[in-house]
């Protein structure tokens, strides 16, 4: 019998806190939608996830407005909303 790996993620301290808000950004052009995560730190760098790859960082800058530039540019759009990390 074949075993199949049913985690989706993976295994993330709760505890430690490297973010403080998270956006999620789709491309609505696929169907389903490719989904990636926008990171934000305390600092103000981002960080973009990609769940698909195991959360992969897939870009990294020093601003917000520079993440967000490349994820307009590849034709992302931000779901309505944010999640802060101090609302949690």
């Amino acid at each position: 019998m074949q075993k199949i790996d049913t985690m989706s993620s993976p295994a993330l301290d709760p505890v430690k806190s490297e973010w403080n808000f998270v956006e999620v950004w789709i491309d609505p052009m696929l169907s389903p939608p490719y989904i990636l995560l926008l990171l934000g730190d305390p600092a103000g760098s981002c960080r973009v996830h990609d769940p698909a790859e195991n959360y992969k960082v897939v870009f990294s800058s020093a601003t917000y407005d520079e993440a967000q530039t490349w994820l307009l540019e590849d034709e992302y759009e931000p779901v309505e909303g944010r999640l802060a990390a101090s609302g949690l």
